[in-house]
């Protein structure tokens, strides 16, 4: 039924049991993964460019940094059940459409997302970006608390 399932993550612990719960699908039907991770874009002020490109550039490279740990956590969990995983990680200010855009370009049939992330004590049953994915996808999303 589903051959390509999106993973995206946070990093946080219900997040990281929404990948688990998407590699155990994959696994048990035969599918591969695409780990997605949406990373917050510096800040920046157009008048201040040239004073914050050092912390700018600092800011970037933590950030990446901090998206492929999160990111080889994934890779790591599905080498341990055999399942084929990709990653990825974009600089986008709305997760939901970097998340929507990422299953349409990675061909996913299926997102296996968390309920709610870093933000999610705004919502208490769904995150903000988790039901804009709902409402903007035309993939089925599986949604793990």
């Amino acid at each position: 039924m589903f051959k390509h399932i999106l993973l995206p993550t946070d990093g946080t612990e219900l997040s990281l049991r929404a990948v688990d719960m998407g590699l155990e699908l994959a696994a048990k039907i035969g599918a591969g993964v695409h780990a997605f991770h949406v990373l917050e874009p510096f800040p920046t002020v157009t008048y201040l460019a040239e004073m914050i490109q050092a912390p700018e550039r600092a800011y970037t490279e933590e950030a990446v940094a901090r998206a492929t740990r999160y990111l080889d956590e994934v890779r790591d969990r599905a080498d341990r059940l055999g399942v084929p995983c990709t990653t990825a990680y974009v600089f986008d200010h709305r997760p939901y459409t970097a998340i929507v855009g990422a299953a349409s370009k990675q061909h996913c049939d299926l997102i296996v997302m968390a309920s709610h992330g870093r933000s999610g004590m705004a919502r208490l049953l769904l995150g903000s970006e988790t039901h804009k994915v709902i409402l903007s996808c035309g993939v089925p999303v599986l949604v793990c608390h």
